[in-house]
């Protein structure tokens, strides 16, 4: 097989960036590469389209690919013995799927499932630990979003457990806009209520309060965001505080520089 090659071009925005076979890339770990290390990885990724509800992982089952998230949602879940399950973590364009392969682990406790259609660059197992071992800096970032990503499910665990369903609703939905970059989420209430661990029921509560004041409107599961600082004055402070903390590690980064 020919080497993929690493290709310049201009995205809707207007901004220039890498492709990788004819697909600009969007992932921020990937852009952030220096060129050798993009030089290194970017033939050993393949872009994947990312259909709502395509599992990428299941609990226990051997990871046979890490998925840098190009666009689209990927939601975490921790599941149960009964089938019942809760997200206990949000993937896009930030991050990447299959974090245990960073510490050779094999497996995953987790669920990765395809929230919001989209793409993603997918590598091997294998290639993905060479990767690490040869790309200084991919290694580095990659564990900083292990914490990034450890911190996110620490504070969503207190809050399924503390705050109540439309604050959670309204963290939830900001949390979403900020990784499609989008104010249009198509979601329905049905996954919305297996996402926030609730009954269909209180989500339906919870989504008519919202819209009542105007923050946002629902029809035939599509959420449109109407108001974001509204929102954000709806939002329990999980969602201020894991922008908090992720804004102290960015300076404490840049302090270090």
């Amino acid at each position: 097989m020919a080497p993929k090659k690493l290709l310049s071009s201009t995205n809707s925005d207007g901004k220039t960036g890498a492709q990788i076979d004819g697909n600009l890339v969007n992932n921020k770990l990937l852009l952030d590469l220096p060129e050798k290390e993009c030089s290194a990885i970017y033939p050993l990724l393949t872009y994947l389209p990312l259909r709502t509800h395509d599992i990428l992982h299941e609990p226990g089952e051997t990871l046979k690919y890490a998925y840098f998230v190009d666009s689209g949602m990927v939601s975490i879940l921790s599941v149960m013995q009964d089938g019942k399950s809760v997200e206990v973590g949000l993937t896009g364009k930030e991050g990447f799927v299959g974090l245990p392969l960073i510490a050779d682990f094999t497996t995953s406790p987790t669920r990765a499932v395809v929230q919001i259609e989209g793409s993603a660059f997918r590598i091997s197992a294998h290639n993905f630990r060479l990767a690490l071992c040869q790309c200084r800096q991919l290694g580095k970032k990659a564990q900083r979003y292990v914490q990034d990503l450890a911190m996110q499910g620490t504070q969503v665990a207190a809050c399924n457990r503390l705050h109540e369903v439309d604050e959670r609703l309204a963290r939830w939905l900001l949390m979403c806009r900020d990784r499609i970059n989008s104010e249009a989420i198509p979601l329905t209430q049905e996954f919305l209520a297996h996402m926030l661990g609730t009954r269909r029921s209180s989500v339906t509560v919870a989504a008519g309060s919202l819209q009542k004041a105007g923050l946002i409107t629902y029809n035939r599961g599509h959420v449109q965001i109407k108001n974001s600082l509204g929102l954000l004055d709806a939002a329990c402070e999980c969602y201020a505080n894991m922008l908090q903390q992720k804004d102290n590690w960015d300076n404490e980064l840049e302090k270090q520089k």
